[in-house]
Protein backbone atom coordinates (compact mmCIF):
# COMPACT_ATOMS: atom_id res chain seq x y z
CA UNK A 1 0.00 0.00 0.00
CA UNK A 2 1.58 3.43 -1.22
CA UNK A 3 0.52 5.23 1.84
CA UNK A 4 1.43 2.38 4.65
CA UNK A 5 2.09 3.88 8.22
CA UNK A 6 1.50 7.40 7.13
CA UNK A 7 -0.26 9.99 8.88
CA UNK A 8 -2.76 12.79 6.86
CA UNK A 9 -4.58 15.71 7.66
CA UNK A 10 -7.68 16.05 5.26
CA UNK A 11 -9.41 19.54 5.07
CA UNK A 12 -13.35 19.52 3.86
CA UNK A 13 -13.26 15.81 4.93
CA UNK A 14 -16.87 15.88 5.31
CA UNK A 15 -17.93 14.85 1.65
CA UNK A 16 -17.45 15.49 -1.76
CA UNK A 17 -13.58 15.18 -3.43
CA UNK A 18 -12.60 15.39 0.67
CA UNK A 19 -14.29 12.38 1.46
CA UNK A 20 -13.48 10.43 -1.51
CA UNK A 21 -9.27 11.55 -0.92
CA UNK A 22 -10.19 10.47 2.58
CA UNK A 23 -11.31 6.95 1.64
CA UNK A 24 -8.26 6.66 -1.19
CA UNK A 25 -6.03 6.88 1.72
CA UNK A 26 -8.00 5.00 3.56
CA UNK A 27 -7.23 2.34 1.20
CA UNK A 28 -3.38 2.66 1.09
CA UNK A 29 -2.93 2.22 4.59
CA UNK A 30 -3.01 5.93 5.42
CA UNK A 31 -4.02 7.48 9.35
CA UNK A 32 -5.60 10.01 9.34
CA UNK A 33 -7.48 12.98 11.05
CA UNK A 34 -10.53 14.86 9.33
CA UNK A 35 -11.45 18.16 9.70
CA UNK A 36 -14.28 20.23 8.56
CA UNK A 37 -17.24 22.34 10.34
CA UNK A 38 -19.82 19.57 9.22
CA UNK A 39 -19.11 17.16 12.82
CA UNK A 40 -21.98 14.65 11.60
CA UNK A 41 -20.37 14.36 7.90
CA UNK A 42 -17.17 13.91 9.31
CA UNK A 43 -18.19 11.09 11.10
CA UNK A 44 -20.06 9.35 8.68
CA UNK A 45 -16.32 9.79 6.57
CA UNK A 46 -14.73 8.44 9.52
CA UNK A 47 -16.88 5.37 9.86
CA UNK A 48 -16.70 4.59 5.76
CA UNK A 49 -12.65 4.82 6.30
CA UNK A 50 -12.73 3.12 9.09
CA UNK A 51 -14.57 0.22 7.49
CA UNK A 52 -11.36 0.14 4.94
CA UNK A 53 -8.84 -0.34 7.93
CA UNK A 54 -8.06 2.86 8.63
CA UNK A 55 -7.04 4.64 11.97
CA UNK A 56 -9.05 7.98 11.75
CA UNK A 57 -9.20 10.96 14.09
CA UNK A 58 -12.73 13.67 13.83
CA UNK A 59 -11.78 17.09 14.51
CA UNK A 60 -14.14 19.59 13.87
CA UNK A 61 -12.12 22.87 12.83
CA UNK A 62 -12.93 26.05 10.93
CA UNK A 63 -10.05 26.60 8.57
CA UNK A 64 -10.10 30.63 9.08
CA UNK A 65 -10.05 30.32 12.98
CA UNK A 66 -6.33 29.97 13.72
CA UNK A 67 -6.77 28.84 17.47
CA UNK A 68 -9.21 26.36 15.83
CA UNK A 69 -6.22 25.32 13.00
CA UNK A 70 -3.36 24.85 15.36
CA UNK A 71 -5.45 22.92 17.36
CA UNK A 72 -6.23 20.62 15.40
CA UNK A 73 -2.67 20.01 14.37
CA UNK A 74 -1.89 19.39 18.13
CA UNK A 75 -4.18 16.97 18.46
CA UNK A 76 -3.22 15.65 15.27
CA UNK A 77 0.30 14.68 17.08
CA UNK A 78 -1.32 13.62 20.54
CA UNK A 79 -2.86 11.21 18.54
CA UNK A 80 -0.27 9.91 16.00
CA UNK A 81 2.71 11.79 16.85
CA UNK A 82 3.50 12.33 13.53
CA UNK A 83 2.03 14.57 10.11
CA UNK A 84 2.86 13.00 6.72
CA UNK A 85 0.91 14.47 4.84
CA UNK A 86 -1.48 17.35 4.69
CA UNK A 87 -4.87 18.02 2.01
CA UNK A 88 -6.12 21.65 1.64
CA UNK A 89 -9.07 20.55 0.28
CA UNK A 90 -11.63 23.29 2.06
CA UNK A 91 -13.29 25.37 0.06
CA UNK A 92 -16.49 26.91 -1.23
CA UNK A 93 -17.54 28.17 -4.58
CA UNK A 94 -18.72 32.25 -3.09
CA UNK A 95 -21.15 34.61 -4.76
CA UNK A 96 -22.21 34.18 -8.61
CA UNK A 97 -22.79 37.51 -10.59
CA UNK A 98 -21.52 40.53 -11.37
CA UNK A 99 -17.80 41.95 -9.08
CA UNK A 100 -20.17 45.35 -8.15
CA UNK A 101 -23.21 43.47 -7.35
CA UNK A 102 -21.54 40.88 -5.40
CA UNK A 103 -22.08 40.53 -1.42
CA UNK A 104 -19.22 42.11 0.06
CA UNK A 105 -18.72 39.53 3.14
CA UNK A 106 -19.45 36.46 0.74
CA UNK A 107 -16.73 37.86 -1.52
CA UNK A 108 -14.16 37.96 1.45
CA UNK A 109 -15.59 34.95 2.93
CA UNK A 110 -14.42 32.86 -0.18
CA UNK A 111 -11.19 34.42 0.34
CA UNK A 112 -10.96 33.34 3.85
CA UNK A 113 -11.90 29.64 3.44
CA UNK A 114 -10.17 29.28 0.11
CA UNK A 115 -6.80 31.04 -0.09
CA UNK A 116 -6.45 31.86 4.13
CA UNK A 117 -7.22 28.40 5.14
CA UNK A 118 -4.64 26.96 3.34
CA UNK A 119 -1.87 29.58 4.15
CA UNK A 120 -3.16 28.69 7.98
CA UNK A 121 -3.34 25.05 7.93
CA UNK A 122 0.64 25.30 6.01
CA UNK A 123 1.61 27.55 8.15
CA UNK A 124 0.54 25.06 11.28
CA UNK A 125 2.01 21.81 9.67
CA UNK A 126 5.11 22.93 7.69
CA UNK A 127 7.53 23.43 11.09
CA UNK A 128 6.33 20.08 11.90
CA UNK A 129 7.00 18.37 8.54
CA UNK A 130 10.67 20.43 8.15
CA UNK A 131 11.52 18.97 11.88
CA UNK A 132 10.67 15.17 10.96
CA UNK A 133 12.52 15.88 7.60
CA UNK A 134 9.28 14.37 5.10
CA UNK A 135 6.02 15.58 4.22
CA UNK A 136 3.41 15.97 1.32
CA UNK A 137 1.22 18.99 0.92
CA UNK A 138 -1.61 18.68 -1.79
CA UNK A 139 -3.47 21.92 -1.97
CA UNK A 140 -6.84 22.05 -4.42
CA UNK A 141 -6.92 24.55 -7.05
CA UNK A 142 -9.40 24.63 -9.48
CA UNK A 143 -10.90 25.24 -12.82
CA UNK A 144 -10.69 29.08 -11.88
CA UNK A 145 -7.07 28.82 -11.60
CA UNK A 146 -5.91 28.51 -15.26
CA UNK A 147 -9.03 30.06 -16.79
CA UNK A 148 -11.40 33.34 -16.33
CA UNK A 149 -15.25 32.86 -15.62
CA UNK A 150 -17.97 35.59 -15.79
CA UNK A 151 -19.53 35.80 -12.56
CA UNK A 152 -17.22 33.92 -10.33
CA UNK A 153 -14.70 36.10 -9.01
CA UNK A 154 -14.27 35.57 -5.95
CA UNK A 155 -13.95 31.31 -6.29
CA UNK A 156 -11.41 32.20 -9.48
CA UNK A 157 -9.47 34.50 -7.68
CA UNK A 158 -8.90 32.11 -4.11
CA UNK A 159 -8.04 29.68 -6.85
CA UNK A 160 -5.33 31.28 -8.71
CA UNK A 161 -4.11 32.66 -5.17
CA UNK A 162 -3.68 28.81 -3.92
CA UNK A 163 -1.55 27.56 -6.88
CA UNK A 164 0.59 30.85 -6.77
CA UNK A 165 0.73 30.56 -2.89
CA UNK A 166 1.90 27.15 -3.57
CA UNK A 167 4.95 27.79 -6.16
CA UNK A 168 6.18 30.42 -3.22
CA UNK A 169 6.21 27.93 -0.60
CA UNK A 170 8.20 25.18 -3.09
CA UNK A 171 10.71 28.18 -3.47
CA UNK A 172 10.83 28.61 0.30
CA UNK A 173 11.26 24.65 1.25
CA UNK A 174 14.32 24.70 -0.97
CA UNK A 175 17.34 22.41 0.30
CA UNK A 176 13.90 20.79 2.76
CA UNK A 177 12.54 16.82 2.13
CA UNK A 178 8.95 18.63 1.67
CA UNK A 179 7.20 18.66 -1.66
CA UNK A 180 3.62 20.95 -1.94
CA UNK A 181 1.76 20.94 -5.13
CA UNK A 182 -2.01 21.87 -6.65
CA UNK A 183 -4.48 19.53 -7.46
CA UNK A 184 -6.99 20.52 -10.40
CA UNK A 185 -9.20 18.24 -9.66
CA UNK A 186 -11.84 18.83 -12.82
CA UNK A 187 -15.49 20.26 -12.83
CA UNK A 188 -17.02 17.09 -9.99
CA UNK A 189 -20.50 16.74 -8.82
CA UNK A 190 -20.12 18.06 -5.71
CA UNK A 191 -22.36 20.38 -3.88
CA UNK A 192 -20.10 23.34 -4.89
CA UNK A 193 -21.47 23.10 -8.45
CA UNK A 194 -24.70 22.59 -7.55
CA UNK A 195 -24.78 25.80 -5.64
CA UNK A 196 -22.96 27.49 -8.47
CA UNK A 197 -25.26 25.80 -11.33
CA UNK A 198 -28.43 27.69 -9.05
CA UNK A 199 -26.35 30.87 -8.93
CA UNK A 200 -25.69 31.04 -12.45
CA UNK A 201 -29.52 30.51 -13.43
CA UNK A 202 -30.42 32.91 -11.06
CA UNK A 203 -27.99 35.50 -12.68
CA UNK A 204 -29.25 34.43 -16.14
CA UNK A 205 -25.37 32.87 -16.91
CA UNK A 206 -26.58 30.74 -19.63
CA UNK A 207 -23.02 28.99 -20.53
CA UNK A 208 -22.02 28.75 -16.58
CA UNK A 209 -25.48 27.39 -15.99
CA UNK A 210 -25.27 25.05 -18.72
CA UNK A 211 -21.47 24.08 -17.46
CA UNK A 212 -23.43 23.15 -14.06
CA UNK A 213 -26.17 21.12 -15.38
CA UNK A 214 -24.02 19.05 -17.62
CA UNK A 215 -21.68 18.29 -14.09
CA UNK A 216 -24.44 17.68 -11.82
CA UNK A 217 -26.15 15.52 -14.29
CA UNK A 218 -23.36 12.96 -14.24
CA UNK A 219 -21.03 14.70 -17.16
CA UNK A 220 -18.49 16.06 -15.02
CA UNK A 221 -14.95 14.82 -14.02
CA UNK A 222 -14.44 11.69 -12.17
CA UNK A 223 -14.54 11.94 -8.39
CA UNK A 224 -12.07 9.11 -8.02
CA UNK A 225 -9.72 9.89 -10.52
CA UNK A 226 -9.06 13.38 -8.33
CA UNK A 227 -9.02 11.02 -5.45
CA UNK A 228 -6.01 8.86 -7.39
CA UNK A 229 -3.98 11.83 -7.72
CA UNK A 230 -4.16 12.95 -4.30
CA UNK A 231 -2.44 9.75 -3.67
CA UNK A 232 0.60 10.07 -6.29
CA UNK A 233 0.94 13.35 -5.23
CA UNK A 234 1.19 12.32 -1.13
CA UNK A 235 3.22 9.10 -2.20
CA UNK A 236 6.63 8.44 -2.77
CA UNK A 237 5.32 7.86 -5.81
CA UNK A 238 5.38 11.93 -6.51
CA UNK A 239 9.47 11.77 -5.82
CA UNK A 240 10.62 15.33 -5.78
CA UNK A 241 7.68 16.63 -7.82
CA UNK A 242 6.88 20.09 -6.02
CA UNK A 243 5.56 23.34 -7.09
CA UNK A 244 3.62 21.77 -9.48
CA UNK A 245 -0.39 22.25 -10.78
CA UNK A 246 -1.10 19.02 -11.93
CA UNK A 247 -4.67 18.47 -13.04
CA UNK A 248 -6.20 14.91 -12.61
CA UNK A 249 -8.17 15.23 -15.89
CA UNK A 250 -6.03 16.95 -18.35
CA UNK A 251 -2.26 15.39 -17.41
CA UNK A 252 -0.95 11.68 -17.52
CA UNK A 253 -0.04 11.90 -13.96
CA UNK A 254 0.13 7.90 -13.49
CA UNK A 255 3.38 8.05 -16.06
CA UNK A 256 4.91 11.61 -14.64
CA UNK A 257 7.50 9.39 -12.36
CA UNK A 258 10.36 9.10 -14.74
CA UNK A 259 9.70 12.85 -15.93
CA UNK A 260 10.06 14.17 -12.72
CA UNK A 261 13.96 15.37 -12.80
CA UNK A 262 12.83 16.89 -16.29
CA UNK A 263 9.89 18.65 -15.36
CA UNK A 264 11.50 20.06 -11.99
CA UNK A 265 14.48 21.57 -14.44
CA UNK A 266 11.72 23.60 -16.02
CA UNK A 267 8.62 26.22 -16.34
CA UNK A 268 6.59 22.71 -16.85
CA UNK A 269 3.02 22.86 -14.98
CA UNK A 270 3.65 26.27 -13.16
CA UNK A 271 1.84 29.22 -13.91
CA UNK A 272 3.31 31.67 -16.45
CA UNK A 273 3.12 34.36 -18.36
CA UNK A 274 2.82 33.65 -22.12
CA UNK A 275 4.05 35.73 -24.95
CA UNK A 276 3.81 36.43 -28.67
CA UNK A 277 6.51 34.91 -29.65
Amino acid sequence: MRLNDRVAIITGAGRGIGRAIALAYAREGASMTLAARSGGELEETARLAQELGAETHVVPTDVTNQAEVDAMVRQTLDRFSKIDILVNNAGIGGPVGLLQDNDVAEWINTIQVNVVGTFLCCRAVLPVMIAQDRGKIVNLAGAGATGAWRNTTAYCTSKVAVVRLTENIWLELDGKNVQVNSLGPGSIDTQMWVELRDGAERVGDQDLFELGKRVTSGGGASIDRAADLAVFLASDDSGKLSGRLINAVADDFENLAPRIPEIMASDAFILRKVGLD
